[in-house]
């Protein structure tokens, strides 16, 4: 076996891994490289392998960092079938499409200032479009949880539940050279939606994700003590509150956890903007699902009291609709995208609002180096939102434990029952990996952390 990690390689972002066999070629995700430019320009290079000589990909979820890369590569060759779950199929389908509406506005906008400045021929087409993304959709093959898969030379696959959002999947992968399993993204054990990973069977080799291999997160009930906390300090404030939230996962959890804390009154009730016309196709896809989510809330579903919709909610889809948002002052909690605060409506809501020193950011989701989320993060007093220079006076607060990623004890727990003799890591800055891997290599285990491209053979 041979593994070449054309994404997620010592960094966070761009999940794709490619596997070859003897006989057989097959990638498991092809994800989107986000953060600063140096990483985003990696998404125009090539990938390390030929895209028509793949004879299947198999996705672990529907997250841009693991979906985003797959119009170019059925635009650079591929024919084969894209296999993941159902639901996954169905978050993938949304992510894509924005994704590629976003792609050929940013291109417009380029273009138009490429075009007075007399550089027009210097700027590249968008990355993909609304046909790259339907090219792609249209190769989706959604299979089941746990059915075994057969794929060319003797090869067969099985999704197991990964616990991390809607649809999500880790990958065993049976071979004549032995066990690979690929854990796409781990959930936290500790989440109010999801119930943990399943159990791995013993595996040769183990690809699993490290982004918090080194911390633990806090409880739920410190968690949601905290949420309320935040939320009882920042209305005390009498500014609107902004949580930048990703539309997959994090804006459910985080309405979920506003409809217990209102209906509950341990805060009071105040009008929600969901505030993301994406996350609220999530939000529809969540409240059609059952089975993916913890005993308490299937059974909120099944009697059909929406554990998604808090006292109070507003659905924006439209433009219009968005921007009247900026018309209420006080006491509003106000939900949109991106969660990186890369782009979409929060920078609005965060030039109309950052200023105010009764204002409140709360941040529940990872920031990754170079983006906008994270200079707030690390304490910026001054940030550019489209073009202008805003004095950051708002209260900055950060909530850990929303994260719908493993943790180090997550993880250890996911890794042991493996039993692998090699582990690669990937999906975690340097850091993190580095901190984690001497761990792994006192419990007897071989371990790796590829550089981007860069061969491992097995």
């Amino acid at each position: 076996m041979r593994l070449t990690c054309a994404g997620a390689a010592r960094t966070v972002t761009g999940s794709c891994h490619h596997l070859e066999l003897d006989g057989s070629q097959l990638l498991v995700d092809c994800g989107l490289f986000q953060g600063g430019a140096d990483l985003e320009a990696l998404n125009r290079q090539p990938f390390p392998f030929d895209p028509a000589a793949l004879d299947a990909v198999l996705v672990t979820h529907g997250h841009l960092d693991h979906v985003g890369r797959l119009p170019l590569l059925v635009k650079r060759g591929y024919r084969g079938p894209i296999h993941c779950t159902a639901a996954t199929a169905a978050v993938a389908k949304v992510i894509l499409r924005d994704a590629a509406k976003l792609q050929e506005e940013d291109h417009e906008r380029a273009l138009r200032k490429a075009l007075r400045a007399g550089r027009a021929h210097e700027l590249p087409g968008p990355l993909f479009d609304s046909d790259d993304a339907e090219a792609a959709i249209a190769r989706f093959a959604p299979l089941e949880m746990e059915r075994p898969l057969g794929l060319p030379a003797r090869v067969e696959a099985r999704f197991r539940h990964a616990g991390h959002v809607l649809g999500s999947a880790y990958v065993e992968l049976t071979t004549p050279d032995g066990r690979i399993t690929f854990s796409g993204d781990l959930g936290n054990r500790e989440s109010s939606l999801h119930p943990p990973a399943v159990t791995p069977d013993e595996t040769d080799v183990l690809v699993v994700e490290a982004t918090y291999a080194d911390r633990t997160h806090p409880s739920r009930a410190d968690t949601e003590a905290r949420f309320e906390e935040v939320l009882m300090r920042s209305f005390a404030r009498g500014g609107n509150v902004l949580i930048p939230s990703f539309a997959l996962e994090r804006a459910q959890m985080v309405l979920a956890l506003l409809k217990r804390a209102m209906g509950s009154g341990a805060v009071p009730r105040r009008p929600v903007f969901l505030d993301s016309p994406m996350a609220t196709r999530m939000t529809r896809l969540y409240q059609s699902a059952v089975h993916d989510f913890l005993p308490e809330v299937a059974a909120e579903l099944e009697r059909g009291d929406d554990p998604f919709e808090p006292p109070g909610l507003t659905y924006t889809v439209s433009t219009e609709e968005s921007k009247r948002i900026n018309a209420v002052e006080g006491g509003a909690v106000i939900i949109a995208g991106s969660g990186m605060m890369t782009g979409g409506r929060i920078l609005h809501h965060l030039k109309h609002n950052l200023w105010r020193s009764e204002a409140s950011l709360v941040i529940v989701g990872y920031q990754a180096r170079g983006t906008l989320g994270r200079a707030l993060q690390d304490g910026a007093q001054r940030v550019r939102v489209f073009g202008e220079e805003i004095k950051v006076n708002a209260q900055v607060d950060t909530i850990t434990g929303f994260s719908a990623h493993a943790d180090h004890d997550d993880l250890l727990a996911f890794i042991e029952p493996a039993r692998a003799g090699t582990v690669v890591l990937v999906h975690a800055e340097p850091e993190a990996m580095d901190a984690f891997a001497p761990q792994l290599t006192q419990r007897g285990m071989r371990v790796v952390t590829p550089a981007l491209a860069e061969p491992v053979t097995f």
